[in-house]
């Protein structure tokens, strides 16, 4: 999942800002007044915006929007129009909601179908259309029967095509190169548009998606051509048949939807703290699996729910070492320079190894499907092969025990090679593998549940609940404990999980299972690690992502974080009135600093305010261009009145309207886990560090995010961005 991304910050590249978005500029030459300029009337371009790779201010943005709505609601006290506008600007994010539904919904749908139907090309072709998938083309058969009802004439696969017969080796050997050469011709279709068109458009985004959510800039994450190629290739890759799921993708394919609409709305177009606001929810289409259990659960059956729960957070602990291991060495090594051969080997193994195996063979979506179902008279699976016709109290034949061992071996191959798939250059989702794992170990244990059951009416265990002829046990259900155990244990979702397992019984009498197996994988898993593998992914990247829900106990001060350290340069500043134009200029271009708190002279130290480094340039480079007289040896004034100068000095250049007038100030002997505190609910770039009103530091989002790496013992440079 790691981005080409080359950019390496310098020492104090996050001093940032909350500074007003506006300035005035105004400037007298020798023979009288020039020009005002008002960046109210007149904007500045650029002005209050931000630079790739940095972290937005929360503070100045929700302060613009307050402003914003202040004047609103002013104005429309005055006229008809101004009311309209009103009332339109508060329709604006209901317009703004459906119009992201229904274009996610679409696109989601869209992939869907277009997924079913080449993951249905690896193995034929529909004769009367080659645009129908297996299932549509044998919808108008009447030659379907009940144990078959997947084959047709209309459906030929491809051995049958070219041989001009279904059964024999060589029609065998046929279908199964077909099914590679299909899976390396998808697969090599997404690396390639990936690596062309669209390199963000890899992975499964969510890891940038909660990134970008908490403040973090990444121009063209959310963009047009991401959307277009994402959407395009996570098609590809599911029907490639590698071990990865759409619905993380999905996510970044709604956040990109939202995104792009957001700039149809003023409202949200100029504000970036309103367009993280706007709340996505993507089509998962978990309802697939939409199951119905008819047989209760009795209390006894809470252990093998808790065990699956153990198996769940041991293999969500074990996945995620495994995966960050194998994705450090993709990023160490020479592996990482040729991704397009890494998909097409991984796809090339996957294809060789899953074809021999039904459950292997067909797509995630469609095993978890299989192995949640409850059997039924007229079912034709191999998990529903017992001796006995009818449903209850049925001892095993030998269909399920063939179907037994193939899902054993489909579980070793999942588990090894979802670790090697995950964080490929092509568009991959966690949820399916994760689910079908848990769901595989889940059957296997239900059955074995089902089978002591029957052969032991008589045991303790069994006894008084569980009579010869009753149906106690349900091997889907335990599939689909199993598969919540696992994917909590990867994700470390607890509530929200059991929330979307819910939604697929529709009962609430599966609540204490679903509860009792993800609260056993979540404490299993944070035994080994504490972090789920979307957080192991952003750390891995080196984002500055601050964890809501990660401790700070530690006894350290702002002081023993602040920089400029004792063996740093002294603290970079701006005087308020004491520098000239070329004084500034040679000061930003020496240093690699977002921007300069500014104080009232050097020998003070008294803090006055904060100003942005781009605001700064494009400020002295607009007042160039636009102001008369302004020179180098002009003076920058961040005072309210300018100093008297001499009659023939150049005008001085007032910059006191991009200064923030109120920056966040910690002393120095503040706990450190108050002010992460503050940065976390506030939401801020950076604060100053003052002693009884003297400016003596700065602390960065990147400080606190180095400090925590040291405390934990991990390397504080994995921090790349602001």
């Amino acid at each position: 999942l790691s981005l080409s991304l080359s950019l390496l910050p310098g020492c104090y590249e996050e001093y940032s800002s909350s500074s007003s978005s506006t300035s005035r500029a105004a400037g007298m030459n020798g023979n009288g007044p020039s020009k005002l300029v008002d960046p109210l009337e007149d904007p500045v371009p650029g002005l209050g915006t931000y630079e790739d790779f940095n972290t937005i201010d929360w503070v100045r943005e929700k302060s613009k929007d307050r402003d914003r709505h202040r004047e609103i609601t002013k104005k429309s006290r005055q006229s008809t129009v101004a009311l309209l506008h009103s009332v339109s600007d508060a329709f604006s994010g209901w317009l703004l909601m459906l119009l992201v539904g229904l274009m996610s919904g679409a696109l989601a749908g869209g992939i869907d179908i277009a997924a079913h139907w080449l993951t249905d090309m690896k193995d034929g072709v529909c004769l009367i259309g080659f645009w129908f998938n297996h299932e549509h083309c044998c919808w108008t058969s009447n030659e379907t029967t009940f144990q078959e009802r997947d084959r047709c004439p209309q459906w030929q696969s491809w051995g049958e095509l070219i041989t001009g017969t279904s059964e024999g080796a060589f029609a065998y050997v046929v279908n199964y190169l077909m099914y590679i050469l299909w899976a390396l011709l998808f697969s090599f279709l997404a690396v390639i548009l990936v690596r062309a068109f669209a390199p963000y458009a890899c992975g499964s985004g969510i890891p940038e998606i909660k990134t970008i959510l908490s403040g973090f800039i990444i121009r063209g994450y959310l963009g047009k051509w991401t959307l277009i190629i994402k959407t395009i290739t996570l098609v590809l890759a599911v029907s490639s048949g590698l071990s990865l799921g759409k619905e993380g993708p999905l996510v970044h394919v709604a956040c990109c939807c939202a995104n792009i609409l957001c700039h149809l709305f003023t409202k949200y177009r100029k504000n970036e703290a309103k367009r993280r606001e706007v709340g996505v929810e993507a089509d998962v289409r978990l309802v697939l699996f939409y199951v119905e259990f008819h047989a209760p659960w009795h209390l006894v059956e809470l252990a093998p729910f808790i065990l699956l729960g153990i198996f769940g957070g041991l293999w969500g602990a074990l996945f995620i070492r495994a995966n960050i291991a194998w994705c450090k060495i993709r990023k160490s090594t020479r592996l990482g320079h040729y991704p397009v051969i890494e998909v097409l080997v991984v796809a090339a193994l996957t294809a060789l190894v899953a074809y021999p195996n039904s459950y292997t063979r067909m797509s995630g979506a469609e095993l978890i499907s299989e192995l949640f179902n409850d059997c039924s008279l007229l079912d034709s699976s191999q998990l529903c092969g017992y001796k006995q016709v009818h449903l209850a109290d049925r001892p095993a034949g030998e269909g399920l025990y063939t179907a037994l061992w193939q899902l054993a071996l489909a579980l070793v191959f999942k588990m090894m090679i979802t670790v090697i798939t995950f964080g490929m250059k092509v568009p991959s989702g966690l949820f399916i593998p994760s689910m079908a794992v848990g769901a595989i170990a889940g059957r296997l244990l239900g059955v074995g549940m089902e089978q002591l059951a029957y052969y032991n009416h008589d045991s303790f265990i069994f006894k008084g609940w569980c009579s010869p002829g009753a149906d106690c046990i349900t091997p889907g259900l335990y599939a689909m404990v199993g598969a919540a155990a696992c994917l909590g244990g990867v994700t470390r979702m607890t509530v929200s999980l059991v929330v979307i397992m819910f939604e697929l019984t529709g009962g609430l009498e599966y609540i204490v299972p679903l509860m009792a197996a993800t609260m056993t994988s979540k404490w299993v898993a944070d035994a080994f690690g504490r972090e789920g593998i979307y957080e192991a992914h952003i750390r891995l990247n080196g984002y500055p992502f601050l964890e809501p829900k990660e401790e700070f106990d530690h006894s350290s001060l702002a002081v023993d974080v602040m920089r400029p350290r004792r063996s740093d340069p002294a603290l970079a500043v701006l005087t308020q009135d004491g520098m000239t134009v070329g004084e500034v200029e040679a000061l930003v271009e020496s240093t690699h600093y977002s921007g300069f708190p500014v104080v009232v002279s050097p020998e003070s130290q008294r803090l006055v305010g904060f100003v942005l480094r781009r605001d700064l340039l494009i400020s002295i480079d607009n007042a160039r261009k636009r102001q008369e007289g302004v020179v180098s040896a002009s003076t920058v004034v961040f005072t309210e009145h300018a100093l008297a100068q001499a009659a023939d000095a150049p005008p001085p250049l007032r910059l006191r309207g991009i200064m923030d007038l109120s920056p966040f100030t910690v002393t120095d002997h503040t706990p450190m886990d108050i002010t992460v505190d503050i940065f976390r609910k506030l939401g801020l770039r950076q604060c100053l560090v003052t002693h009884n009103g003297r400016l003596l530091g700065i602390i960065t989002k990147k400080d606190i995010l180095k400090h925590m790496a040291q405390i934990a013992n991990r390397d504080p440079d994995s921090i790349l961005f602001n």
